[in-house]
């Protein structure tokens, strides 16, 4: 690592500004896997798959190489890279729209099969960049732009579960959800992202980060509240842990 003004600086994090929201959780899981990419000392050979969604110019924040996917595809074009270039670090970052909505096929015959990748999926219970629609994970009774009275299981089904339900294939290695929406769990999370590229790099198969994150913005709440909200409405649906290694 250099360090620049007695701080250390994140070579794998280029120095520009972010078209995020304030108090997006994109800036911190963007910071925390380019921390672990320079600690493994992997950069030259990592390769990311960038989605649609909140995080499509992931790109332009990461100082390594980064691949475009089609809307759900990033673990499609992840098995393509990896087959291709065995001895390369590739992961995919996702969003809930993306790896659980459009990409759920994708996402679930990877880790079946059990492709040799790792993924970051960020878990905000709600569609970002589109205007704030209901997503896969969007709560019970969460209000969203297309759920106006809150989202109704009879209607609109229940919460998926990505975690519970690539758990219990065969071909997953290790799968974990973690949250930023602390100090202790930020720790956490950048423990979990370091053990699923070192799974990777050991050739032992095929992981996922779930992360819950933060979207004040259509959550229609302050950043400084986004921390409660995760903590006594996301955790209590979606527990942290780790469910399978």
């Amino acid at each position: 690592m250099i360090k620049e003004n007695n701080k250390e600086k994140i070579k794998s994090l280029r120095n520009v500004p972010m078209h995020y929201c304030p108090g997006c959780g994109h800036t911190i899981a963007h910071r925390l896997i380019c921390q672990i990419i320079d600690e493994l000392g992997i950069r030259e050979k990592v390769i990311g798959i960038a989605p649609v969604g909140c995080a499509v110019l992931a790109y332009d924040y990461w100082n390594f190489d980064v691949a475009e996917a089609a809307h759900g595809r990033p673990p499609a074009v992840a098995t393509g890279i990896k087959r291709i270039h065995p001895n390369k670090i590739v992961f995919t970052y996702q969003g809930d729209g993306d790896l659980a909505s459009i990409g759920t096929a994708e996402i679930i015959h990877c880790a079946n099969r059990g492709e040799n990748i790792s993924v970051f999926f960020i878990n905000n219970a709600i569609y970002g960049m589109t205007g704030g629609q209901m997503a896969p994970t969007t709560l019970i009774g969460q209000k969203t732009t297309t759920t106006l009275q809150g989202r109704d299981t009879k209607r609109d089904g229940y919460p998926l579960k990505v975690c519970e339900l690539l758990s219990i294939l065969p071909g997953s290695t290790y799968i974990e959800r973690v949250a930023i929406n602390s100090a202790s769990n930020i720790a956490k999370t950048k423990k979990a992202i370091k053990k699923a590229f070192q799974i990777q790099m050991e050739n032992k198969g095929f992981s996922l980060i779930e992360i819950l994150s933060a979207c004040p913005t259509n959550w229609g709440i302050s950043p400084g509240e986004t921390a409660k909200w995760i903590e006594e409405k996301m955790i209590s649906y979606f527990p942290l842990g780790v469910f399978k290694q």
